[in-house]
């Protein structure tokens, strides 16, 4: 039978909930246990899927084709497993399916109300997560800060969750701030205390309580909150501002945190092996010279729009012991008067997935730019788009060539809805999750950087390449290296006498993993490298 564990947050947000809940499924996998994670958000929309990154950062896609929380994101990326829709739940989709329930008759005339019917809706995700991934721990992070309004359901429905599975089978954590005030030189533990009372009026004392904080408080510090707060004083942890998030683990690994929770849950494991997470931890301390990309998106002025791509450029190039530098570039400030002199340095360029015709045309300068100059370019979903109509119009000599997304006022179509999508209603129309096979074409770097004529990455997009163009474009040079052959979808891009100049239409960033980076960020970094010796 599952165990449960429940991350909640409160003083602000932004604290680190996601990385905490994330570092202890690492912890616990390490102790030898199956993990799986979820993530409550109490907003009203029924899943990340239409919001703007603006608002709330990238999507991250599932294998399943869940739209998902950024958090799932570092959920994998720490415990390495692959999660599915039951790892994210919405407000929005809760009261969603309880209404449509009662609009069918489900509930037999009941008075639908938050209590009893939308908590037991909470508390199904969380038993159905358990029984469906076969974990022996469950870790739910629930969004949001205490005391929000939003959140109350989601509070009751965890408290419940206790009352029924007993504080054997059940952990609170909760991650709060330790205020510091620099006019005084001191840290203040209040505002963490009217937290934990806030958690204690809704029914819930908190187990463990992670301190955010930018040094390892005092012995003081830590008798206070355990005092005031009604728990030990080793069960206050500190969460310190550390120089990469993948260190993390590892402090709290030196504070047994896990040790904590497993005594809690009454389970026996032999050991807790980081000896690999500790080696990926050295590669970061080791990466002392950097490699630049040249990083040329729509959504630049919030970087977690793009959380997945930075970090998978930042494993791959671990594995060579670079860090990672960013050139970020404004697509919509390139022009045709300017671009060569913005990218004349750059070493390395990539062009991220995205949606709408905002900085189209930058873009297609600067995929033009690398091709034309022998500077390694990765091209991701969008990116390939624009990649190819950008060699439509330069080599077969269609200057309208375009997209149905950006222009289909009578441009030359180079990609276009999928075929049989009801143009007129759009919603549930996007290609998601890992359900469709790339059959990669043989002798091409797309063979060679994944070592396989078969692969199976993640999808999100409603635009294809039209194939009439398929034929004269390879005539002219280009290689269509991936094909799902189902569909006779065109899935990768690739120039053979290039450094390297490869377009997904798929987002492989969503496979990268610590110690494992996707192949084509491993083949673009390398091809960083190499031409800047």
């Amino acid at each position: 039978m599952a165990k449960f564990v429940f991350v909640t947050g409160g003083v602000v947000s932004g604290l680190g909930k996601g990385i905490t809940a994330s570092s202890l499924g690492n912890l616990l996998k390490a102790s030898g246990l199956k993990v799986f994670m979820q993530k409550f958000d109490p907003y009203l929309n029924v899943d990340p899927g239409t919001m703007s990154p603006y608002q709330h950062g990238e999507v991250f896609v599932t294998d399943d084709g869940g739209e998902t929380d950024l958090d799932l994101g570092h959920y994998e990326r720490f415990i390495d497993e692959k999660l599915t829709k039951m790892s994210s739940t919405s407000a929005g989709k809760i009261y969603l399916e309880t209404i449509n329930a009662e609009r069918r008759g489900d509930w037999g005339g009941q008075t639908i109300q938050v209590v009893p019917h939308i908590t037991d809706s909470i508390k199904n995700k969380v038993y159905q997560a358990a029984k469906s991934s076969g974990a022996d721990v469950i870790i739910s992070e629930i969004g949001g800060t205490v005391g929000d309004i939003e959140s109350q359901p989601f509070i009751e429905a965890i408290r419940q969750i206790r009352m029924e599975q007993g504080k054997e089978n059940v952990v609170f954590i909760h991650v709060a701030l330790l205020l510091y005030l620099n006019a005084s030189k001191e840290y203040k533990t209040k505002p963490i205390q009217m937290s934990v009372k806030e958690l204690l009026s809704l029914g819930i004392q908190p187990d463990i309580i992670v301190q955010r904080t930018d040094k390892h408080s005092s012995k003081e510090i830590k008798e206070k909150i355990s005092l005031f707060c009604n728990i030990p004083t080793t069960n206050v942890i500190d969460a310190i501002d550390k120089e990469s998030i993948y260190e993390v683990p590892l402090e709290m690994y030196e504070q047994n945190l896990h040790g904590l929770v497993l005594d809690q849950l009454q389970i026996k494991t032999k050991i807790t092996d980081m000896e690999s997470w500790i080696k990926f931890c050295e590669k970061i301390k080791a990466s002392k010279e950097e490699f630049e990309v040249t990083f040329v998106g729509k959504y630049i002025e919030l970087q977690d729009a793009y959380l997945s791509v930075i970090e998978s450029l930042k494993i791959a190039g671990y594995e060579f012991k670079r860090k990672l530098k960013i050139n970020w570039i404004q697509a919509d400030k390139l022009n045709e008067s300017n671009y060569k002199e913005v990218l004349q340095n750059a070493k390395g360029i990539l062009v991220p997935g995205g949606f709408g015709d905002r900085g189209i045309e930058g873009m297609i300068l600067a995929s033009k730019f690398a091709r034309e100059n022998s500077i390694p370019y990765l091209g991701i979903c969008l990116g390939m788009q624009i990649a190819t109509i950008s060699m439509a119009r330069d080599w077969l000599n269609l200057p309208e060539a375009n997209s149905t997304e950006f222009d289909n006022s009578g441009a030359v179509l180079i990609f276009d809805f999928i075929r049989g999508i009801d143009v007129q209603n759009l919603g549930g129309t996007l290609r998601l999750g890992a359900f469709y096979k790339t059959t990669i074409k043989e002798g091409t770097k797309a063979e060679k950087l994944y070592g396989s004529r078969e692969v199976f990455e993640r999808h999100r997009h409603r635009y294809e390449f039209n194939n009439e163009y398929k034929k004269p474009l390879e005539e002219k040079g280009l290689v269509f290296s991936g094909i799902y052959e189902e569909k006779k979808l065109v899935e990768m891009i690739e120039l053979p006498n290039h450094p390297f100049f490869v377009g997904s239409q798929y987002h492989p960033e969503f496979t990268s993993r610590p110690n494992k980076p996707n192949p084509l960020f491993k083949g673009f970094v390398e091809a960083i490298i190499m031409k800047t010796k």
